[in-house]
C-alpha cells in the first residue's frame, strides 16, 4: 500500500471510490488498514477544502431545545430568569461567559460553539 497526501479533487474522488470499495474489509486485514489510512487522508483534505463553520450560538440553542424537547423554562438554571432567557433567544443581549460555562457543563454543549460571536438585534438595525 502506498499512501500519498491528497492534493486535487481528482485524487479526492479516487480516494472516496477506493474507500467505498474497501468499506466491508474485515478487521485486522491489510484492506482495513488501507481503509483507515485513506479515511484519514480524505478527512485532512476535506477539513482544508470544505471547512464547516460553527453554527450561530442562538440558532444552536434553538436546535438543542427542539431536539431535546426543552422549553425556555428549562434554560433558566443555566441562563437566568425568564426575561434573561428571552433576551438571549431574541438576541437582545449576548451570552455571558458564566452562562456559557453553565450551558456547557449542565447540558453538555460545546463551549467552542457557544462562545462564537453572533449578531444582536441592535447590531442588525
Amino acid at each position: 500500500m502506498t499512501a500519498k497526501p491528497i492534493h486535487s479533487e481528482a485524487a479526492h474522488l479516487a480516494a472516496l471510490a477506493r474507500i467505498e470499495a474497501l468499506w466491508d474489509a474485515p478487521d485486522g486485514s491489510e484492506a482495513a488498514d488501507q481503509l483507515e489510512v485513506l479515511s484519514m487522508l480524505v478527512e485532512a483534505y476535506e477539513k482544508t477544502h470544505f471547512p464547516i463553520a460553527s453554527p450561530d450560538p442562538v440558532d444552536f440553542l434553538g436546535y438543542v431545545m427542539e431536539t431535546r424537547g426543552l422549553t425556555r423554562k428549562d434554560l433558566e438554571p443555566y441562563i437566568g430568569p425568564r426575561g434573561r432567557v428571552s433576551d438571549i433567544l431574541n438576541r437582545v443581549r449576548p451570552l455571558t461567559l458564566d452562562m456559557i460555562r453553565r450551558l456547557s457543563s449542565g447540558l453538555g454543549l460545546p463551549a467552542t460553539v457557544l462562545i462564537q460571536d453572533y449578531p444582536l438585534r441592535r447590531d442588525a438595525a
